[in-house]
């Protein structure tokens, strides 16, 4: 077993002495205490608690600096090789981002003190580098995820992420049946999940959505469960209906989001109970949106957005993007926020709930998309409505625009990003 930092392995002793009673010994050898440790785990249990002890002490430096983004998104692959019918994340001709510029921007991120780096999409298994950029992510310390479709995970693309030091890894399955509107079913996925409970490195979740314009609700509960059973997490989230509006769940619904809540201690919908159960009901969430500063989303063109759903909101490139930035978004109240389903963004602005106050300006963009959308009744030229995940439609371009266009949403959950 490598050497490592007294500090590190004193953080893993604390973690696992909760964990499993140890011997009786001189308290101050910690070293007798990782040995016997060592001998009493299994490998992959030591490299889960190294991970978690490393995410923790990340996230909880940042949070401890008002001003340094917890979470980014960022996008090296537009392109998708699915298609679903309700997405607004993807096309079909986009070439991957170029390697170089992806680590610039990650590289930036680091500057400004970033906790965690999502990757996403489109889907981000079809970037040719995709491991590179994942490895200066964790090079950097920063912690990396990565949010797939899984259709692409062979065996050997499982255990090169993990090779390039990849954190968490999320698969979001719709229903268990594919239908017009997704193939991200349990029946095409399932022999996806088995290649990651036998080969990940990483820890994996698997994500499913309840609410409007899901036909069958009780899929949720067979997917939740199935991920269970490999050995995985499970979060839920909750979508919007037809017209782009949160919609209180029926009492099916309500039913299968109740019993997703007791499935694990570990489910997100219950760490996060009061904004979930606000959600389901229909009401607004009452809290501080901090996107622009603890939660940045950076599209495939390098330009930082509030959310991808709020696309051309502020529009700044990220070398651009500075302190003074992420201290004005701080202060700035969404409009768009009451409800706002995109779970990653509230997580990322929970950590700073009883901090300040936020200015009397209240950032518009979403009001204004949504009287735009009244009066053009845009589609998403598949002959239906897109559905919003922050309670607003977003702009149509990624570029920045004093009067936002048509807004183009999508029916994403309040599960992790």
């Amino acid at each position: 077993m490598p050497l490592r930092p007294a500090s590190f392995v004193r953080g893993e002793a604390r973690l696992v002495s909760r964990a499993f009673p140890r011997p009786q010994f001189d308290p101050r050898g910690e070293w007798l205490l990782i040995l016997w440790v060592s001998l009493k785990l299994q490998s992959g249990q030591r490299r889960s608690l190294r991970r978690s002890f490393r995410e923790k002490r990340k996230v909880a430096t940042a949070a401890l600096y008002p001003y340094r983004p917890l979470l980014a998104q960022i996008i090296p692959m537009r392109r998708c090789n699915l298609a679903c019918a309700y997405c607004n994340e993807y096309d079909a001709t986009s070439e991957p981002v170029p390697t170089a510029e992806m680590l610039r921007r990650v590289e930036h991120l680091s500057r400004l003190g970033t906790a965690v780096v999502t990757i996403s999409g489109g889907e981000p298994l079809l970037h040719p580098e995709l491991t590179v950029i994942i490895g200066r992510i964790h090079d950097l310390g920063m912690v990396s995820t990565l949010i797939t479709n899984g259709y692409l995970l062979t065996v050997k693309q499982i255990e090169q992420l993990g090779e390039a030091g990849l954190d968490r890894l999320q698969v979001s399955i719709d229903n268990v049946n594919p239908d017009e509107v997704s193939k991200k079913s349990l029946k095409v996925l399932d022999s996806k999940l088995v290649r990651l409970a036998k080969h990940a490195r990483f820890e994996v979740n698997i994500n499913v959505v309840v609410g409007a314009g899901v036909a069958h609700p009780e899929d949720a509960l067979t997917i939740a469960r199935r991920a269970l059973d490999l050995g995985f997490t499970s979060t839920m989230g909750v979508i919007h209906d037809h017209t782009g509006h949160l919609k209180a769940l029926g009492p099916a619904e309500r039913r299968v989001f109740d019993t997703f809540q007791h499935l694990t201690r570990f489910s997100l919908t219950r760490f996060n109970n009061t904004f979930q159960t606000n959600l389901a009901a229909g009401k607004p969430n009452p809290w501080k949106c901090r996107a622009g500063s603890r939660f940045l989303y950076i599209c495939e063109e390098g330009l930082v957005h509030y959310c991808s759903q709020q696309r051309g909101y502020p529009g700044t490139p990220l070398e651009a993007y500075g302190l003074d930035d992420i201290k004005r978004a701080y202060h700035e109240p969404k409009a768009c926020a009451p409800f706002c389903t995109i779970a990653c963004v509230h997580q990322a602005s929970a950590f700073d709930r009883f901090r300040d106050q936020q200015a009397a300006h209240v950032f518009h963009g979403a009001e204004h998309a949504l009287a735009t959308e009244a009066r053009s009744g845009a589609t998403n030229g598949l002959g239906q409505r897109r559905l919003d995940i922050v309670g607003q439609p977003a702009p149509r371009s990624a570029a920045p625009s004093a009067a936002p266009s048509a807004p183009q949403s999508a029916p994403q959950s309040a599960g992790v990003q």
